[in-house]
Protein backbone atom coordinates (compact mmCIF):
# COMPACT_ATOMS: atom_id res chain seq x y z
CA UNK A 1 0.00 0.00 0.00
CA UNK A 2 1.25 3.27 -1.23
CA UNK A 3 1.92 5.71 1.80
CA UNK A 4 -0.59 8.78 0.31
CA UNK A 5 -3.19 5.24 0.46
CA UNK A 6 -2.59 4.89 4.47
CA UNK A 7 -2.51 8.58 5.37
CA UNK A 8 -5.91 8.63 3.46
CA UNK A 9 -7.21 5.06 5.33
CA UNK A 10 -6.42 6.98 8.67
CA UNK A 11 -8.49 9.84 7.83
CA UNK A 12 -11.40 7.67 6.39
CA UNK A 13 -11.49 5.87 9.60
CA UNK A 14 -11.27 9.43 11.73
CA UNK A 15 -14.60 10.36 9.39
CA UNK A 16 -16.25 7.18 9.90
CA UNK A 17 -15.83 7.16 13.30
CA UNK A 18 -17.24 10.30 13.93
CA UNK A 19 -14.07 12.31 14.98
CA UNK A 20 -14.89 14.35 11.91
CA UNK A 21 -17.88 15.21 10.95
CA UNK A 22 -19.85 17.04 7.87
CA UNK A 23 -18.84 20.63 7.73
CA UNK A 24 -15.24 20.17 9.61
CA UNK A 25 -12.25 20.94 7.83
CA UNK A 26 -9.31 18.12 7.31
CA UNK A 27 -5.78 18.58 7.47
CA UNK A 28 -4.59 20.90 4.22
CA UNK A 29 -1.45 19.42 2.16
CA UNK A 30 0.52 21.42 4.00
CA UNK A 31 -0.72 20.44 7.69
CA UNK A 32 -0.32 16.45 5.80
CA UNK A 33 3.28 17.07 5.17
CA UNK A 34 4.15 18.28 8.73
CA UNK A 35 2.34 15.67 10.53
CA UNK A 36 3.52 12.50 8.15
CA UNK A 37 6.45 13.98 7.37
CA UNK A 38 5.39 13.03 3.24
CA UNK A 39 5.94 15.30 0.17
CA UNK A 40 3.38 18.00 -1.14
CA UNK A 41 3.04 15.50 -3.75
CA UNK A 42 2.00 12.90 -1.57
CA UNK A 43 -0.23 15.22 0.74
CA UNK A 44 -1.88 16.10 -2.61
CA UNK A 45 -2.60 12.78 -3.31
CA UNK A 46 -4.33 12.23 0.02
CA UNK A 47 -7.20 14.51 -0.53
CA UNK A 48 -7.63 13.43 -3.93
CA UNK A 49 -7.86 10.19 -2.83
CA UNK A 50 -10.87 11.13 -0.24
CA UNK A 51 -12.68 13.57 -2.65
CA UNK A 52 -12.39 10.56 -5.30
CA UNK A 53 -14.23 8.57 -2.28
CA UNK A 54 -16.68 10.90 -1.89
CA UNK A 55 -15.86 11.70 1.76
CA UNK A 56 -14.71 15.36 1.47
CA UNK A 57 -15.51 18.26 -0.88
CA UNK A 58 -14.01 21.46 -1.50
CA UNK A 59 -15.08 24.91 -0.18
CA UNK A 60 -13.69 28.24 -1.99
CA UNK A 61 -13.51 30.74 1.06
CA UNK A 62 -12.77 27.66 3.61
CA UNK A 63 -10.48 24.62 2.14
CA UNK A 64 -11.32 20.76 2.29
CA UNK A 65 -14.29 19.70 4.85
CA UNK A 66 -15.79 16.60 5.23
CA UNK A 67 -18.80 16.48 3.06
CA UNK A 68 -22.52 16.21 4.09
CA UNK A 69 -24.59 18.76 5.99
CA UNK A 70 -23.08 20.45 8.82
CA UNK A 71 -25.36 21.64 12.05
CA UNK A 72 -26.18 24.50 12.22
CA UNK A 73 -23.83 27.30 12.35
CA UNK A 74 -24.17 30.96 13.83
CA UNK A 75 -22.33 32.92 10.77
CA UNK A 76 -21.87 31.78 7.29
CA UNK A 77 -17.66 32.98 7.49
CA UNK A 78 -15.19 30.88 8.38
CA UNK A 79 -13.53 31.00 12.02
CA UNK A 80 -10.07 32.04 11.84
CA UNK A 81 -7.23 29.17 12.25
CA UNK A 82 -3.68 28.70 12.55
CA UNK A 83 -3.51 28.45 8.81
CA UNK A 84 -5.93 31.02 8.04
CA UNK A 85 -4.97 33.98 10.09
CA UNK A 86 -7.53 36.33 10.84
CA UNK A 87 -8.19 39.44 8.54
CA UNK A 88 -10.40 41.51 6.28
CA UNK A 89 -12.82 39.00 4.58
CA UNK A 90 -12.48 39.66 0.70
CA UNK A 91 -16.26 40.02 -1.21
CA UNK A 92 -17.29 37.31 -3.44
CA UNK A 93 -20.43 36.51 -5.08
CA UNK A 94 -20.40 33.14 -5.90
CA UNK A 95 -21.91 30.85 -8.85
CA UNK A 96 -24.12 28.19 -8.66
CA UNK A 97 -22.89 24.85 -7.45
CA UNK A 98 -21.07 23.29 -10.33
CA UNK A 99 -20.82 26.08 -12.36
CA UNK A 100 -16.61 26.60 -12.70
CA UNK A 101 -15.68 30.02 -13.27
CA UNK A 102 -13.04 32.61 -13.04
CA UNK A 103 -13.94 33.62 -9.59
CA UNK A 104 -14.54 30.18 -7.93
CA UNK A 105 -10.86 29.18 -9.45
CA UNK A 106 -9.39 32.04 -7.55
CA UNK A 107 -10.90 31.75 -4.67
CA UNK A 108 -9.95 28.58 -4.43
CA UNK A 109 -6.33 29.27 -5.74
CA UNK A 110 -6.30 31.93 -2.96
CA UNK A 111 -7.51 29.72 -0.24
CA UNK A 112 -4.58 26.96 -1.69
CA UNK A 113 -2.01 29.57 -1.16
CA UNK A 114 -2.91 30.82 2.36
CA UNK A 115 -3.01 27.58 3.89
CA UNK A 116 -0.22 26.09 1.86
CA UNK A 117 2.16 28.66 0.67
CA UNK A 118 2.94 29.42 -3.30
CA UNK A 119 5.11 27.12 -3.63
CA UNK A 120 2.13 24.35 -3.35
CA UNK A 121 -0.36 26.09 -5.58
CA UNK A 122 -0.46 24.53 -9.13
CA UNK A 123 -3.22 24.43 -11.80
CA UNK A 124 -3.44 20.96 -10.80
CA UNK A 125 -3.76 21.26 -7.11
CA UNK A 126 -6.63 24.00 -7.50
CA UNK A 127 -8.38 21.59 -9.97
CA UNK A 128 -8.16 19.04 -7.25
CA UNK A 129 -9.86 21.86 -4.60
CA UNK A 130 -12.61 22.15 -6.86
CA UNK A 131 -12.77 18.48 -8.26
CA UNK A 132 -12.62 19.06 -11.24
CA UNK A 133 -10.19 18.39 -14.03
CA UNK A 134 -7.33 20.38 -14.32
CA UNK A 135 -7.61 21.56 -18.09
CA UNK A 136 -11.14 22.77 -17.58
CA UNK A 137 -9.22 25.86 -15.70
CA UNK A 138 -7.28 26.59 -18.85
CA UNK A 139 -10.52 28.07 -20.40
CA UNK A 140 -11.11 30.76 -17.48
CA UNK A 141 -7.71 31.56 -16.72
CA UNK A 142 -4.28 31.86 -18.98
CA UNK A 143 -1.93 29.83 -16.62
CA UNK A 144 -0.15 30.07 -13.18
CA UNK A 145 0.87 33.09 -13.68
CA UNK A 146 -2.07 34.47 -14.88
CA UNK A 147 -3.95 33.04 -11.68
CA UNK A 148 -1.71 34.40 -9.13
CA UNK A 149 -2.16 37.74 -10.74
CA UNK A 150 -5.79 37.68 -10.23
CA UNK A 151 -5.08 36.39 -6.78
CA UNK A 152 -3.43 39.14 -5.97
CA UNK A 153 -6.11 41.50 -7.69
CA UNK A 154 -8.87 39.61 -5.89
CA UNK A 155 -6.97 40.42 -2.26
CA UNK A 156 -6.09 44.31 -3.10
CA UNK A 157 -10.08 44.41 -3.50
CA UNK A 158 -10.53 43.99 0.41
CA UNK A 159 -7.53 47.14 1.17
CA UNK A 160 -9.86 49.97 0.86
CA UNK A 161 -10.23 53.79 2.87
CA UNK A 162 -13.21 55.23 4.04
CA UNK A 163 -14.10 58.94 3.41
CA UNK A 164 -13.55 59.68 7.13
CA UNK A 165 -10.25 58.87 6.73
CA UNK A 166 -9.06 61.64 4.04
CA UNK A 167 -9.20 63.92 6.80
CA UNK A 168 -6.20 62.55 8.63
CA UNK A 169 -2.90 64.23 8.44
CA UNK A 170 -0.35 62.78 6.53
CA UNK A 171 1.52 60.63 9.00
CA UNK A 172 -1.85 58.94 9.94
CA UNK A 173 -2.38 58.26 6.62
CA UNK A 174 0.42 56.64 5.58
CA UNK A 175 0.45 54.64 9.02
CA UNK A 176 -3.14 53.45 8.64
CA UNK A 177 -2.00 52.28 5.27
CA UNK A 178 0.83 50.13 6.42
CA UNK A 179 -1.28 48.77 8.91
CA UNK A 180 -3.63 47.77 5.93
CA UNK A 181 -0.52 46.24 3.81
CA UNK A 182 0.29 44.48 7.30
CA UNK A 183 -2.79 43.12 8.32
CA UNK A 184 -3.43 42.01 4.43
CA UNK A 185 -0.01 40.12 4.26
CA UNK A 186 -0.41 38.65 7.58
CA UNK A 187 -3.93 36.99 6.26
CA UNK A 188 -2.60 35.91 2.93
CA UNK A 189 1.45 35.43 3.65
CA UNK A 190 2.58 34.53 0.32
CA UNK A 191 1.42 38.03 -1.05
CA UNK A 192 4.55 39.54 -0.34
CA UNK A 193 6.63 36.79 -2.18
CA UNK A 194 4.15 37.07 -5.28
CA UNK A 195 4.30 40.89 -5.98
CA UNK A 196 7.59 42.71 -7.41
CA UNK A 197 9.29 45.96 -6.41
CA UNK A 198 11.75 45.92 -9.22
CA UNK A 199 8.97 44.51 -11.94
CA UNK A 200 6.04 45.90 -10.35
CA UNK A 201 2.41 43.90 -11.98
CA UNK A 202 -0.40 45.62 -13.23
CA UNK A 203 -2.55 44.78 -10.70
CA UNK A 204 -5.56 47.22 -10.86
CA UNK A 205 -6.94 47.15 -7.54
CA UNK A 206 -3.71 48.28 -5.77
CA UNK A 207 -3.73 51.65 -7.41
CA UNK A 208 -5.96 53.14 -4.93
CA UNK A 209 -3.73 52.06 -1.93
CA UNK A 210 -0.82 53.46 -3.84
CA UNK A 211 -2.46 56.68 -4.60
CA UNK A 212 -3.44 56.91 -1.22
CA UNK A 213 0.09 57.31 0.20
CA UNK A 214 1.54 59.77 -3.23
CA UNK A 215 -1.54 61.85 -2.67
CA UNK A 216 -1.01 62.20 1.14
CA UNK A 217 2.53 63.20 0.90
CA UNK A 218 2.48 65.68 -2.43
CA UNK A 219 -0.12 67.63 -0.42
CA UNK A 220 2.60 68.10 2.11
CA UNK A 221 5.36 69.90 -0.71
CA UNK A 222 7.77 67.26 -1.53
CA UNK A 223 8.62 66.97 -5.10
CA UNK A 224 7.32 64.15 -7.42
CA UNK A 225 10.46 61.86 -6.72
CA UNK A 226 10.59 62.32 -3.11
CA UNK A 227 6.99 61.49 -3.19
CA UNK A 228 7.50 58.09 -5.05
CA UNK A 229 10.99 57.18 -3.32
CA UNK A 230 9.09 57.98 0.11
CA UNK A 231 6.41 55.61 -1.11
CA UNK A 232 8.44 52.79 -2.23
CA UNK A 233 10.36 52.58 0.73
CA UNK A 234 7.35 52.49 2.60
CA UNK A 235 5.88 49.89 0.70
CA UNK A 236 9.10 47.51 0.59
CA UNK A 237 9.05 47.97 4.71
CA UNK A 238 6.43 46.60 4.93
CA UNK A 239 6.83 43.95 2.15
CA UNK A 240 9.87 43.09 3.61
CA UNK A 241 8.86 42.13 6.85
CA UNK A 242 6.39 39.91 5.47
CA UNK A 243 8.00 38.00 3.93
CA UNK A 244 9.35 36.19 6.69
CA UNK A 245 5.71 35.00 7.23
CA UNK A 246 5.67 32.51 4.32
CA UNK A 247 9.27 31.62 5.16
CA UNK A 248 8.53 30.81 8.79
CA UNK A 249 5.25 29.07 8.00
CA UNK A 250 6.94 26.48 5.42
CA UNK A 251 10.09 26.18 7.98
CA UNK A 252 7.19 25.35 10.60
CA UNK A 253 5.35 22.80 7.98
CA UNK A 254 9.13 21.18 7.50
CA UNK A 255 10.60 21.03 10.97
CA UNK A 256 7.22 20.44 12.83
CA UNK A 257 8.74 23.48 15.64
CA UNK A 258 7.29 26.80 15.83
CA UNK A 259 10.31 29.72 15.94
CA UNK A 260 10.25 29.56 20.05
CA UNK A 261 10.86 25.64 20.00
CA UNK A 262 13.73 26.51 17.20
CA UNK A 263 15.21 29.07 19.21
CA UNK A 264 15.37 26.56 22.13
CA UNK A 265 17.15 23.93 20.74
CA UNK A 266 19.73 25.81 18.96
CA UNK A 267 20.71 27.73 22.14
CA UNK A 268 23.02 25.75 22.99
CA UNK A 269 24.98 26.10 19.55
CA UNK A 270 24.41 29.65 20.10
CA UNK A 271 25.99 29.88 23.42
CA UNK A 272 29.67 28.66 21.62
CA UNK A 273 28.76 30.66 18.56
CA UNK A 274 28.89 33.83 20.94
CA UNK A 275 31.30 33.32 23.38
CA UNK A 276 33.59 35.92 22.36
CA UNK A 277 31.31 38.71 21.88
CA UNK A 278 30.10 40.12 25.13
CA UNK A 279 26.86 42.18 24.01
CA UNK A 280 26.01 38.70 22.26
CA UNK A 281 26.58 36.96 25.34
CA UNK A 282 24.35 39.25 27.31
CA UNK A 283 21.67 39.48 24.77
CA UNK A 284 22.11 35.37 24.76
CA UNK A 285 21.83 35.07 28.48
CA UNK A 286 18.75 37.98 29.08
CA UNK A 287 17.18 36.66 26.52
CA UNK A 288 14.76 38.48 23.82
CA UNK A 289 10.97 38.46 23.28
CA UNK A 290 11.10 38.20 19.30
CA UNK A 291 7.62 39.32 17.98
CA UNK A 292 7.23 40.08 14.24
CA UNK A 293 4.26 42.06 14.69
CA UNK A 294 6.20 44.39 17.54
CA UNK A 295 9.31 44.48 15.10
CA UNK A 296 7.24 45.75 12.29
CA UNK A 297 5.73 48.42 14.49
CA UNK A 298 8.69 49.48 15.85
CA UNK A 299 10.60 49.59 12.13
CA UNK A 300 7.10 51.87 11.03
CA UNK A 301 7.49 54.80 13.89
CA UNK A 302 11.51 55.44 12.40
CA UNK A 303 10.64 55.19 9.32
CA UNK A 304 7.64 57.77 9.80
CA UNK A 305 10.24 60.00 12.03
CA UNK A 306 12.61 60.26 8.97
CA UNK A 307 9.77 61.13 6.68
CA UNK A 308 8.66 63.66 9.10
CA UNK A 309 11.92 64.83 9.18
CA UNK A 310 11.92 65.20 5.50
CA UNK A 311 8.51 66.79 5.48
CA UNK A 312 10.01 69.51 8.24
CA UNK A 313 12.34 70.50 5.62
CA UNK A 314 10.06 71.68 3.09
CA UNK A 315 9.10 75.84 3.59
CA UNK A 316 5.64 76.69 2.33
CA UNK A 317 7.29 78.27 -0.96
CA UNK A 318 8.21 74.71 -1.83
CA UNK A 319 11.84 75.04 -1.01
CA UNK A 320 14.06 72.97 1.04
CA UNK A 321 15.88 73.89 3.87
CA UNK A 322 19.03 73.76 2.29
CA UNK A 323 17.64 76.16 -0.35
CA UNK A 324 16.44 73.56 -2.89
CA UNK A 325 13.13 74.09 -5.17
CA UNK A 326 10.98 71.28 -5.38
CA UNK A 327 12.06 70.62 -8.66
CA UNK A 328 15.39 69.84 -7.04
CA UNK A 329 17.15 73.71 -8.32
CA UNK A 330 19.21 75.76 -6.53
CA UNK A 331 17.00 78.64 -5.97
CA UNK A 332 20.54 80.57 -4.39
CA UNK A 333 22.51 79.98 -8.15
CA UNK A 334 21.32 81.72 -11.21
CA UNK A 335 20.13 79.44 -13.67
CA UNK A 336 21.82 78.84 -16.54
Amino acid sequence: MDRYEQIAGELRERIERGELRPGDRVPSTREITRRWNVAMATATKVLAELRGRGLVRAVPGVGTVVAGSPGPSPSPSPAPTAERPPGRQLPRRPAPEGVLTAERIVAAAVVVADGEGLEALSMRRVAAELDVATMSLYRHVPDKDGLVHLMMDRVFAGVSFSAADAALGWRARLELAAHLLWRTFRAHPWLASALSVTRPQPVANALPFGEWVLSALIAEGLDVPSVFTAYLTLFNYVRGTALNLEMEAAAEAATGQDAEAWMDQQEGMFMELVAAYPTFVRLTREGYDFDLDQLFEFGLQRLLDGLAVLIGQVAPDGRTADGRTADGQDSRSPRS
